[in-house]
């Protein structure tokens, strides 16, 4: 395996946590958590990744969504809001995330 593989396999697991972590922040639209992924190399990701994910979770009950009008004759946005069930997830993500970078710290003796 080599280190982009790696990245690969890391990104896939952070991401649904990112993505909740940012709409828990704001409310959101898809092409917006997009662009903001974009600011970190390592979570970028393309539109065929985030929607699949963004109904996923809408199926699971982790968010909901809206639409909303937009401004200056642009279409609607679907916007993307955290649902108490997603809260109570996102808490749960955070602990076993916590577990984790514990783990790595001391497997490297920090």
């Amino acid at each position: 395996m080599n280190i982009d593989d790696w990245k690969s396999q890391i990104k896939r697991g952070t991401l649904e946590f990112c993505i909740l972590l940012m709409i828990k922040q704001r409310t959101s639209y898809g092409y917006e958590i997009i662009n903001t992924l974009e600011e970190y190399p390592i979570l970028a990701a393309k539109e065929s990744t985030i929607y699949p994910l963004l109904r996923r979770l809408l199926k699971e009950e982790y968010i909901s969504s809206s639409w909303q009008e937009s401004s200056e004759g642009l279409p609607p946005r679907k916007y993307y809001s955290i649902t108490d069930k997603g809260l109570e997830y996102i808490s749960a993500m955070s602990d076993e995330w916590n577990n984790l970078l514990n783990a790595i710290r001391k497997i490297k003796g920090e």
